[in-house]
Order: C-alpha cells, then structure tokens, then sequence
C-alpha cells in the first residue's frame, strides 16, 4: 500500500531588520493584552530574554520527521530571506519561536516566525521585525501604555483525565515490570483542569512566574504557558549545555526542614538512580554529533520555590555544524521526560498512560538563523484557552517508587502554576 503524500508548506522570504535599542525597561511590562488578533509569545530567565508580538508565519508538522523537516523548512525559510543585522548577537537576525509535541502524532510541532521580536541578550538591547517594517516605528507603537494584567479571579479544579486512583494504580503496575526487569523506568504524567472566573490574561500568569521562579526558562508559545527549570539545550556557536533534572522532593517555607529534605534526595539511591538514567541519556544522544562532553560525577541540588531535584550540567562541543533543532531531534525523549531503555518506555506511555500529551514534555524555545537557541523542555506548563488551562505533570517511576509518593510529587508540580493563577 503506497503512503500518502506529505504537503509542506513551501518556506518563503521575509525580511529581517535588526536594530540595537535603549534598555526598554521589563520586557513583561511591554506585552499588551493578547487576543485573536494581537498574539504575544515569551521566553524570560531573570528578566532577560525575548517577548514577540504578533506572526509573520508558521510552520506546522506532524510525524517521526517533525525535527528534520522543521529544520529543512527553517534553514529554506533563512536562505530566502533579507537580514539586515545591526547587533549580531544571539538571537538577532533571523529568528523563530519553536514548540515541539512529545510525540509525533496527534498534536502538530510548531515554528512561529513572529512580525516582531524585543530581546535584552549579551548586554545589548534590541529589536527585530521580520516584515520590513521599520523598527523603531514598531518600537514608539509598543511604548504606549496597556491595559494592565487582570486577575482569573476564582478558580475551580474540575480533575484529570485519569482519576487520581486509577492513576496510582498504574504506578504499582510500572513499578511490578520494573521489578521483574521488563524495564528501568518510566515516566509517567497526569493532567489537571482548572476553570477560572474571569477569561484569561496569560500576562497576569507570566508575571508570576517569572517572579517565583526567576531561575527557570519563562514561557508562552501558542496558548503554552510555563516556566521550565530544564534546559534540553543551550547552543552558542559549537558550544552546548545541557541542564538535565531528575529526582524530586517538595520544598516550604521552612528553611531548616528543606534542608533535610535536600539531603535527604542526596542520599536516595532511588531518586540518584532515575538521575543517572536522565543524565546518560543525554549524554549518549549528544556523543552522536559532539566531542568533549563534560558529565559532573555527581548532582547538585537546584532548589525552586515548590520543589528541589538534582541537577547535572553536561557540557559539549558540536563537531558536525549540527543546528539547535537537529541536536533537540537526537536528544528527545530524553529519560527525564519518557524512561528507559527509551523506545519500550515511549511505548509504555502511549499504552497506560491514558492521555495525549500534547506539547507538554517537547522541546520548547527558540532558534536563530545561525542554528544557535535555547530549547527547554516544557515542564510546570499548561495549555490556556479562554477561561480554562489543562495542566500537566510527570514523575520517574524506578525501582524503589511508591504510588503515594509520587502522586504527591506531581500535586507539588501542578503549584507552579496554582499558585500563579491566585
């Protein structure tokens, strides 16, 4: 039986202008209030980073071969187009927000080419437009004052797609094969819907998080909303950095006790496992087109507001000129997100799981036209549509977990966003 064809949009040329600007302030501060016909998008790390207004062009795909074609289309999309560059930094030029599904079927992968771009990165403030319009026209127009962020006022959690108990139930069924050797781990999400009174103001959302976790990847791409502490990886140049997270324990108020609690997750033999499994993976998907990996012998602890995991940093340098999103096609799933070994895990999932994750777990960023950009993965996230968000959470299911346990780590992940609803 023959394969239908795949019709793909044809890449075309656009015309970027870049110019260095006065530090405009916070980039937050910049956004006005997002609708049908004002879309906004976010990536912010301690106030810095780049906002976007509005789209020149997307590209869409689905399938196994969602990285390499969003490559094809990219680079096409670069070589058609005009940039003239007066900063010359990462991320100036030639740029594009990306957000990949988890998996190839049944939620599209996307790259948004947005009309314009205002980034604060390397010490240099700067604006882009990708329409030939004229920047600093763009930049008087975004300087006048908006509407301030509204509240979602009241909200109601109305559950998940899998019940609380059957999802637990399956934990003891993963946690069974694992102990019979049929696999080492597997991570296992859950979903969360929340209604709110008022329609929305992703905004409002974004300002919260940005505050509570000024160390975590900040962002919105297409009604995805979240902050990241996971950096899939970071490319300037031939240089890579990885920030790999697994292993987690819940954090409070109370200093002393977190401490404990940190400790505590040093010596865990289960949750230095599920770390090892994580920071492997990477590490062998890398070798593929890097030399020179830097993998620290043991993990630190990067504490949050609401949690704290262990955390490894792997260093490395590209040999083969790979692009950002051919390195994020070899890298994911990585084990921090699906399992391992990594194809009976991603099985695994589509067969117990119970749910479509959608963009939750994929890659998540943004490229520039020399192949350079940040992809994080899109943790402590949910999908936002007009009055309601879907939340997602995952935990690494290893020898040694418990079903209690673990539902109670993914109730400590679904805060990130509660509480920057209230």
């Amino acid at each position: 039986m023959s394969r239908p064809a795949i019709v793909e949009q044809l890449a075309p040329g656009l015309n970027f202008q870049t110019r260095e600007i006065a530090d405009p302030g916070d980039l937050l501060s910049l956004l006005p209030k997002p609708s049908a016909d004002q879309k906004i998008a976010v990536w912010i790390r301690e106030r810095t980073g780049m906002i976007a207004l509005g789209e020149s062009i997307r590209f869409e795909i689905l399938g196994q071969e969602r990285f390499s074609r969003a490559h094809r289309w990219w680079r096409d999309l670069v070589s058609n187009s005009t940039i003239d560059d007066a900063v010359n930094v990462t991320g100036t030029g030639a740029f594009a927000f990306a957000s990949f599904g988890f998996r190839a079927q049944p939620t599209p992968s996307i790259l948004i080419v947005p009309k314009v771009v205002i980034g604060k990165t390397d010490g240099r403030c700067w604006i882009t437009t990708s329409d030939g319009t004229d920047p600093n026209q763009v930049l008087a127009e975004i300087k006048k004052p908006h509407i301030a962020p509204t509240a979602p006022g009241n909200i109601n959690i109305t559950g998940g797609t899998v019940a609380e108990l059957t999802w637990s139930q399956t934990v003891d069924e993963l946690v069974s094969k694992i102990n019979h050797g049929d696999i080492d781990k597997v991570v296992l999400a859950r979903d969360l819907n929340v209604e709110t009174e008022n329609p929305i103001d992703v905004r409002y959302i974004l300002e919260n998080l940005a505050t509570t976790f000024s160390d975590c990847w900040t962002y919105y791409i297409d009604g995805l909303i979240g902050a990241t502490p996971e950096m899939l990886l970071r490319k300037r140049g031939n240089e890579i950095i990885s920030r790999v997270l697994a292993g987690t324990i819940t954090q409070n108020k109370d200093k002393d006790n977190n401490k404990l609690l940190q400790a505590r997750l040093l010596a865990s033999d289960k949750d230095q496992q599920e770390h090892d499994y994580a920071v492997q993976s990477v590490a062998a998907a890398l070798a593929i087109h890097c030399t020179d990996l830097a993998v620290p012998e043991s993990p630190t602890i990067l504490r949050l507001a609401n949690v704290a995991h262990l955390s490894t940093e792997v260093t490395a340098v590209v040999v083969d000129d790979a692009p950002a999103l051919v390195l994020a096609g070899a890298l994911h799933p990585t084990a921090a997100v699906c399992g391992t070994p990594t194809e009976r895990a991603r099985d695994l999932i589509a067969e117990i799981e119970g749910m479509d994750r959608g963009r939750y777990a994929g890659p998540v960023g943004w490229i520039d036209g020399a192949g350079d950009g940040d992809l994080g993965l899109a943790i402590r996230c949910a999908q936002v549509k007009e009055n309601s968000l879907r939340l997602f959470a995952g935990c690494g299911v290893v020898a040694g977990s418990t079903a209690e346990a673990e539902l109670a780590e993914s109730d400590a992940k679904f805060k990130a966003i509660l509480n920057a609803l209230n």
